[in-house]
């Protein structure tokens, strides 16, 4: 992003993490929540998505937790969006344990 809108690339760093993630109320546990929800809903945030989701289990989050999670997003954005959810926890989870048995199957 840096080569093309060095800018922009600024502003997604400093305004989310900078600002947002900085203020008190929420723990990083509780804000990867809200986030892995949000980008969930909106269905077209794959890559995004990915992220939170190691961003998830990098500040404690489960696997347990972060499919419940997304199946609650079923009710809220329907079964197509919590469906891409977890065909994104999937990927991430192969990734990060390799050896461990899939459970968003």
């Amino acid at each position: 992003m840096a080569d093309i809108a060095p800018d922009f690339a600024r502003y997604v760093f400093e305004f989310p993490f900078g600002d947002i993630y900085c203020r008190p109320g929420l723990d990083l546990r509780a804000r990867e929540i809200a986030t892995i929800a949000a980008l969930t809903a909106l269905a077209n945030a794959g890559p995004q998505l990915k992220v939170h989701i190691e961003a998830g289990l990098n500040v404690g989050l489960s696997r347990e937790e972060i499919i419940e999670v997304i199946m609650q997003m079923a009710v809220y954005a329907g079964f197509p969006a919590a469906l891409n959810g977890l065909f994104a926890a999937k990927e991430v989870f192969a990734r990060r344990f390799p050896m461990a048995p899939a459970q968003a199957e």
